[in-house]
């Protein structure tokens, strides 16, 4: 390599890693926070279940088809469910909800009623709650919910810096943040995802500055790397040393600079994938876009639902047939061409059976089990299902859907693959199972999961998405089934390569800080 070439990598490694040591520190450090903290905060669905209240049957003075006709709705929505809304049962018929006990539709809510959902849901009282504006705009934590604005913002006097965010149009919280959560996001989440809302909300200036300053930190650890092979130095051993003895590795460096060149080379490598896969995962060129074989929606189920096919509610039936368990949520389901019921619960009391397929065990705080799977209920008979669906009846629609593309595998699976599991923050919800996977001979080679206990499409899978499950979560969370399962010896691994990178861009940083320094001084 000449002089001149040698000279250019140097000097363009140093001035671009002046400024992205500084990104590259705040990745590698959010990055440790972000294996436990994962997201940004949010209001998971078992928490909003937990504080749904329970349905009161005997109050439910409207079917469903009579409940959409007052309300001069369609009889035949997409998505349907029964639940309670300001402490009285409700439909809501394609995001419109519908009182149960007398037709009329919920109209948006204000301050005064957003500070009552927000009392009942957190327990405090109304005098506990304070009212603070209603946003137009999203927030640093309503930057996920911007399609559900306006949202009312208030705060809950209860120690723990409790901030909820209730929607006017549903009278339902949709965000909740405390002070803990908000200070794990400012330390995880938000510095590694540059997620900050003056940037965030202007969504092609954002993707533009995560893709281009990956795309230079992936030039700069390449760079280093290069660096790494070209300025090792080999010399003879000179004195009494026999000439036998051979050459002589020499790193020309001291000081900080040699300990950045050690660990830039022992960590360089994985710094590089890190930067690389954190880089695909914003889908740089649309890469993983193309289409695949595309299931319509209603081949599994055969329309919309067709409210008139259920029944009015008949209280006694409905406790007899929960078990004891409050009911929290109903919604309406058509499954091949069929009336179902998929009822959400709240925790069961200890020695009480769950009827229907069995699902993975979750218990709370008390002992009491969770399960966040639905059950499935049919609506004509008011019986639960305690089979899955069969396999041949799912092929038969799924094929039927996508006429002139083979099957050319279908397997029923009794534990997850490489590409259908639950990953990230979802780990703590287990993808169903089992699961039937069918693989078509479309020139995309897509896989479809189904559900067979619900009859619907989990997951969709082809040949691109494939290779970004090995590139990102490979690569970006070392996400191989030897190792990422066995806990703690992934996070020993992933932590000592975190630190090791974070040394190497923090000696960076420092010593350019000091070339900066010398500068300024010498301008001086």
């Amino acid at each position: 390599m000449t002089r001149v070439l040698q000279r250019w990598l140097i000097l363009t490694h140093r001035y671009l890693g002046i400024p992205l040591s500084v990104l590259f520190v705040v990745w590698f450090a959010s990055g440790i926070v972000m294996m436990y903290t994962r997201d940004m905060p949010r209001l998971t669905p078992e928490l909003r279940l937990e504080r749904l209240p329970e349905l009161a049957f005997d109050r439910i003075e409207l079917a469903p088809a009579a409940a959409a006709r007052r309300a001069h709705l369609s009889p035949t929505p997409r998505r349907a469910s029964l639940l309670t809304v300001m402490e009285r049962p409700a439909y809501r018929f394609d995001g419109v909800t519908v009182f149960a006990d007398t037709g009329e539709r919920l109209d948006e809510v204000g301050p005064v009623a957003a500070a009552a959902v927000a009392a009942r849901f957190t327990g405090r009282p109304v005098d506990a709650v304070r009212y603070v504006g209603t946003l137009a705009e999203p927030d640093q934590w309503t930057l996920v919910e911007r399609g559900r604005l306006p949202l009312h913002k208030l705060l809950i006097d209860d120690g723990a810096g409790t901030e909820l965010y209730v929607s006017p149009r549903t009278a339902e919280v949709v965000m909740l943040t405390t002070r803990r959560s908000r200070t794990l996001a400012w330390i995880g989440a938000i510095p590694h995802w540059i997620y900050f809302t003056a940037l965030r909300t202007n969504q092609p200036l954002w993707y533009d500055v995560v893709v281009w300053t990956s795309t230079l930190g992936c030039l700069l650890a390449i760079l280093g790397l290069v660096l790494g092979v070209t300025q090792f130095r080999w010399r003879r051993r000179r004195g009494n040393a026999l000439p036998a003895a051979g050459p002589r590795a020499r790193i020309p460096y001291a000081g900080w600079m040699r300990w950045h060149y050690v660990t830039g080379v022992v960590f360089g490598l994985v710094t590089l994938t890190w930067v690389f896969s954190g880089l695909l995962s914003m889908d740089p060129f649309a890469w993983t876009s193309a289409r695949g074989v595309d299931v319509p929606r209603d081949a599994l189920s055969g329309g919309p639902v067709e409210l008139a096919r259920y029944p009015a509610w008949t209280a006694p039936e409905w406790k007899r047939m929960a078990g004891g368990r409050p009911v929290k949520e109903i919604e309406l389901l058509r499954i091949q061409d069929d009336p179902y019921y998929a009822v959400r619960m709240g925790a069961r009391p200890l020695g009480v059976e769950r009827p229907g397929p069995v699902r993975p065990r979750r218990r709370n705080a008390a002992g009491e089990e969770i399960v966040s799977a639905p059950l499935l209920v049919a609506a004509d008979a008011l019986t639960p299902r305690r089979e899955p669906f069969s396999v041949e009846s799912l092929l038969a629609r799924l094929t039927l859907s996508v006429p002139g593309v083979p099957v050319v595998d279908s397997e029923l699976l009794a534990d997850h693959d490489a590409y259908y599991y639950a990953r990230g923050a979802a780990r703590a919800r287990q993808a169903p199972l089992p699961v039937l996977r069918v693989k078509f001979g479309d020139p995309m080679e897509t896989w479809v999961y189904i559900d067979p206990a619900l009859s619907r499409v989990v997951a969709r899978e082809h040949r691109l998405t494939r290779v970004e499950r090995w590139l990102f979560n490979g690569l970006h969370s070392l996400d191989f089934a030897f190792w990422y399962d066995r806990r703690p010896l992934w996070d020993i691994g992933v932590i000592a390569l975190s630190l090791g990178g974070l040394a190497s861009s923090g000696i960076g940083l420092w010593i350019g800080c000091g070339r900066i320094r010398r500068a300024l001084g010498r301008r001086r």
